[in-house]
């Protein structure tokens, strides 16, 4: 036993973090076996950056799935992911993640209040490629869930990134299902969708098996025993330390590192200019596995999200706020433009895949070629459309620029003046031809799904649709990001091994804080979620069935 440590608390496990990953890893743990799980919290909110999103979770082959109609085999799984990065995953990470997501799915339904179901029609996100599910399937949606089931601890939760609750599942907003006297109801009850449904349900999980979430203990250290990690030196709001022994293991699920400057700069392939994820996500993790000689994978690469500074509110610890880019630009009347003024990409392609043309490189200019990119519409879309924080026909907001003509907007912004209108006058032919000739934009049930795309409608010109209305506005877009997708290796069980490949006896990774199990690919809405719980998953069970003797 290492001398001179003077332990707080003492458990069987310690899991950092709250976000999905987290809490999933601290009940899973609990229920197969350890008892005495604590949850250790840099923030005084539980959620994370799950509580803030969409909430969806990406599970090939789920039992939710068969149930709606939708057939999958491991094998369409593979030939999808192999088309997607060839030879580039780990085949027994993946493995573990394609029979554990499901089993994990059965357990949550089971055993706790989480409540999902197969999202009808939602594509996976690249529907083209071989193995692909273009009518959907294994993107799964969460049923809403009443905050007041959670009484004192509902003002816990890490609030949404959306301006008012939603009060249904995604699926029931976007379709249009909700009754006024349902909608009354789910008011009443404090019925929350997305990731406040799933962060909520998660939360109450936790809170029926009475494991403690000890708020604002930043985790710095992992204490080591040889070679066995026996334990957490976090620090509390005052700046002292809180030294928690676990007897089992310690389980990192602290998100990624793409606020921490330092660390995006060392590791991410490009500019990372605008996180929408909580401000928390400094690396904690990854810096204390780094530390404790962790193999690390992945760190190149970042679930790249479009987003828009907003000047206020800010964030905890007077952080920018960065609003989501995902719809936006995928609408009629809508196209992304470099300081060219050209289009350089399908704008509806899903958001990770988009965000990677974001780091183009002109060798000539030694400068990112798309960086910096700008959002062009016209009066037409803005009065039918939501716009960020603005509304249809609202005042534009105070980044939103707006002029009478393509040239004067594009002065004000600083793009070249005579390479947007020629790019808007060569889309606005192709509209009318009825197809996007330079990026084949509306090909796909991907670019015509109702998430995104009009459905006043025929394809393509669900996402097709003239700029030719004035005034027009511009929006300065940023290279943002979901989370980083980097971090330390694990195996199978989610244990994190060392750089000769062996486990680092009692210590687990899950979530944002691990290397991304899909390495670059981001398979369907929720393909971070649904990786992330699924090694939370692993990462409780394994502790929870392991005795230990030490």
């Amino acid at each position: 036993m290492v001398q001179g440590v003077n332990w707080d608390r003492e458990v069987d496990v310690v899991v950092l973090g709250s976000g999905g990953a987290a809490m999933t890893a601290a009940i899973s743990a609990h229920d197969f076996g350890a008892k005495d799980v604590v949850i250790l919290e840099k923030t005084g909110m539980v959620g994370g950056t799950t509580a803030m999103s969409g909430g969806m979770l990406w599970i090939p082959n789920n039992h939710h799935q068969h149930e709606a109609g939708y057939e999958d085999s491991d094998e369409e799984v593979v030939t999808y992911l192999d088309a997607l990065a060839p030879d580039g995953l780990d085949p027994e990470t993946l493995w573990a993640f394609m029979q554990n997501g499901p089993e994990m799915l059965r357990y949550l339904a089971d055993k706790t209040p989480v409540r999902l179901r197969a999202f009808n029609d939602f594509p996976d996100y690249q529907p083209y490629a071989p193995g692909a599910k273009p009518d959907g399937g294994r993107s799964l949606d969460n049923e809403a869930f009443s905050f007041e089931t959670l009484g004192k601890w509902a003002a816990r939760v890490n609030p949404s990134k959306m301006a008012y609750p939603l009060r249904g599942s995604l699926m029931e907003a976007t379709q249009g299902t909700l009754d006024e006297a349902t909608l009354a109801e789910r008011e009443r009850g404090d019925y929350r969708g997305l990731g406040q449904a799933l962060a909520g349900s998660l939360f109450k999980a936790v809170l029926d098996r009475n494991i403690p979430v000890e708020f604002e203990k930043r985790a710095r250290k992992l204490v080591k025993d040889g070679d066995r990690v026996i334990g957490v030196i976090a620090e509390d709001a005052s700046g002292k330390d809180f030294k928690v022994r676990a007897r089992r293991g310690v389980v990192i699920a602290t998100g990624g590192f793409e606020w921490n400057e330092t660390l995006v700069k060392a590791f991410v392939r490009g500019p990372l200019t605008g996180p929408v994820s909580v401000p928390e996500n400094e690396g904690d993790g990854l810096l204390m596995a780094i530390e404790a000689g962790a193999q690390l994978g992945n760190m190149q690469n970042a679930y790249w999200m479009q987003s828009v500074l907003e000047m206020k509110p800010q964030h905890r610890n007077a952080k920018p706020n960065y609003l989501l880019g995902s719809d936006e630009r995928a609408r009629p009347g809508a196209i992304l433009v470099n300081r060219a003024g050209k289009r350089f990409v399908n704008e509806s392609a899903n958001y990770n895949a988009l965000g990677k043309s974001l780091h183009a490189f002109d060798a000539g200019t030694h400068t990112y070629s798309n960086l910096p990119y700008w959002l062009i519409i016209d009066q037409r879309n803005k009065n039918k459309y939501h716009n960020f924080s603005s509304g249809p026909g609202a005042p534009p907001p105070s980044y939103m620029m707006q002029a009478d003509t393509l040239e004067e907007l594009a002065e004000k912004a600083g793009i070249d003046p005579a390479g947007l209108v020629a790019t808007v006058e060569r889309f606005n032919t192709m509209v009318r031809n009825g197809h996007d000739d330079d990026f084949n934009r509306g090909d796909n049930t991907y670019d015509n799904f109702y998430m995104w795309g009009d459905m006043d409608f025929e394809p393509p010109y669900r996402t097709l649709g003239v700029i030719d209305q004035g005034p027009f506005y511009a929006v300065k877009m940023e290279a943002g990001a979901l989370g980083t997708a980097g971090g330390p290796k694990t195996n199978a069980d989610a244990q994190v091994v060392d750089w000769s490949g062996n486990p680092i006896p009692g210590l687990y990774a899950a979530g944002n804080a691990m290397a991304a199990v899909l390495g670059d690919i981001y398979g369907g809405a929720g393909g971070t979620l649904g990786p992330g719980m699924t090694f939370g998953y692993i990462a409780g069970r394994h502790l929870g069935t392991v005795i230990s003797n030490h």
